[in-house]
């Protein structure tokens, strides 16, 4: 809205720009949700081949969903290990990228090249042009529904994997950088994978700390600040003990 007045002004439809002074917090309304790496495997478990392969992508590389739907074969570079992210689809209509991060290549290792191999050879849609998940009932002219893909075959694979989680498609990508964050990679690397133009996007929106994570950083803090005073107080004990 502020952009539209913005407009007015500059074309002097409007003398001032009502939304200027509205004041908007950029706190989330809820934590996001993710997954740990156990519930990864037994969600991969019990997905079909098309689906492990968009599961995979996705939640090991942070992919968006409009990226995700808007590849192409002629994208995914197999022997270069990458895939280039030129286009976005939303509700079936192509467009660009995010932003210009959103357009740097996204690294792929073994394992999703092998889950999307195992995809092309049971697809009918092969060709370079073609996309990688192509709709059978467009005849392959347009990507599926990601929606309809959520609701039919990703969330009964949640519920038998035993996932008590409201998952959905940013489920994976916010699980994505939280994952990687809590290998112990660089902040600034996590940045360069989930491709954010700011840094403080990726840190206090996406990232979270595993519990794990959390208990091993406060024991070390507390090793670190305590182990005096615990010296300490063995000594008092010792003397006590003496008397």
């Amino acid at each position: 809205m502020s952009a539209v007045f913005s407009h007015a002004l500059r074309f002097e439809i409007a003398d001032k720009n009502p939304i200027t002074p509205v004041r908007q917090s950029a706190k989330r309304s809820k934590i996001p949700v993710i997954l740990d790496a156990a519930e990864l495997r037994r969600l991969f478990d019990e997905l079909g081949l098309r689906e492990r392969a968009m599961i995979v992508l996705d939640a090991l590389t942070g992919i968006r969903r409009s990226e995700l739907m808007g590849l192409k074969w002629r994208d995914v570079d197999f022997m270069g290990g990458r895939i280039e992210i030129t286009r976005s689809v939303v509700d079936q209509v192509v467009g660009k990228c995010k932003t210009e991060a959103s357009r740097k290549p996204v690294v792929i290792d073994e394992h999703i090249a092998q889950a999307l191999i195992a995809w092309r050879q049971e697809s009918v849609y092969t060709a370079p042009d073609d996309w990688v998940w192509a709709s059978p009932h467009k005849k392959g002219n347009k990507p599926l529904w990601l929606s309809t893909i959520m609701r039919y075959y990703i969330l009964p694979a949640v519920v038998r994997a035993g996932i008590q989680k409201r998952v959905g498609w940013h489920t994976f990508r916010h699980t994505f950088s939280s994952l990687v964050k809590s290998l112990g990679v660089d902040a600034k690397v996590v940045q360069e994978l989930v491709r954010h133009a700011s840094f403080n996007t990726t840190m206090n929106g996406y990232t979270q700390a595993f519990e794990p994570s959390k208990r091993q950083a406060q024991e070390q803090l507390a090793n670190l600040s305590c182990a005096r005073k615990q010296l300490v107080t063995h000594e008092l004990l010792w003397n006590v003990g003496e008397e």
